[in-house]
């Protein structure tokens, strides 16, 4: 096959990629432009170039102080829930991947049956079993459920991964003394790094755009998150579209720059676990 029929048979594919690049992007275009611009001019020309660009908009909202606080909520939340997602997970898969133990699958499968239930079933129970602990308006009430929620599929990753390590390194470590929690922590955990990193970014971007634990758990604002911080600007300045166009570009700035930088970690350790072994 020469290299012009190779080119002509990518066509589709490339116009296919265009075409999904296009409906990501033009959304996100259209209302960075349109937060550069007056709610009149919005509305009297809402898909041209603003007239005068206008920086009051975006400069009004980083000046004010509840966006930053919406924004440290939501990054503490983020690094909590997964700091203790990587933590607990690690553990458990390095269990179910390097002993062999009575009624092991069975246990796994249990953690697996996770992935099958949405939230709003449990958002009832896990309400009142969150007042029942005293964690309503106080950050754990999220960080705790959603690092439940988010353990089934790291683990499923993180098992994976752990199963394609070479039993012969840890022999090799066990001969030189060291314990299996040790094995775990200097041998498994450093080679782990792809996989560690894909989950690390799931977890976070999963927490930060969570936008119903963090409703149904903070009615005080001193707690609220970004998510219900754009809801609560919308309604706020419902009338002012211009406004609320450059809120919600701000509100996405944060999850979009970590996940560029973060990319071509998770992109790289979905590979690797994918073809390692």
């Amino acid at each position: 096959m020469t290299r012009k029929s190779r080119a002509v048979q990518t066509v589709p594919l490339h116009v296919v990629l265009v075409l999904v690049g296009a409906v990501m992007v033009v959304p996100l275009v259209y209302a960075a432009l349109s937060g550069f611009k007056s709610t009149a001019e919005l509305s009297r020309n809402p898909f041209g170039l603003p007239e005068h660009w206008l920086t009051g908009n975006y400069t009004d909202i980083l000046g004010s102080g509840d966006f930053w606080r919406l924004v440290g909520n939501s990054t503490l939340i983020a690094v909590a829930t997964t700091v203790l997602v990587v933590a607990v997970s690690a553990l458990a898969a390095f269990s179910f991947a390097r002993f062999a133990f009575r009624g092991r699958e069975l246990l796994f499968t249990f953690f697996t049956m996770g992935l099958m239930f949405p939230f709003a079933v449990a958002a009832l129970p896990l309400f009142l079993l969150l007042r029942s602990l005293d964690l309503l308006d106080n950050p754990l009430g999220v960080i705790l459920p959603q690092a439940a929620y988010a353990l089934p599929m790291t683990i499923i990753i993180l098992r994976g991964f752990f199963r394609q390590i070479p039993g012969e390194l840890e022999e090799a470590a066990t001969l030189d003394g060291c314990s299996s929690f040790g094995f775990f922590w200097r041998v498994l955990l450093p080679m782990a790094r792809p996989a560690l990193g894909t989950v690390s970014v799931l977890a976070v971007v999963t927490s930060w755009n969570n936008f119903f634990l963090p409703l149904l758990v903070f009615t005080d604002n001193t707690w609220w998150t970004l998510p219900i911080g754009v809801q609560q600007f919308q309604g706020q300045y419902s009338a002012e579209y211009a406004r609320v166009f450059a809120y919600l570009v701000l509100a996405m700035v944060p999850a979009l720059a970590f996940y560029s930088v973060a990319e071509r970690q998770l992109v790289g350790g979905l590979t690797a676990g994918a073809t390692k072994g």
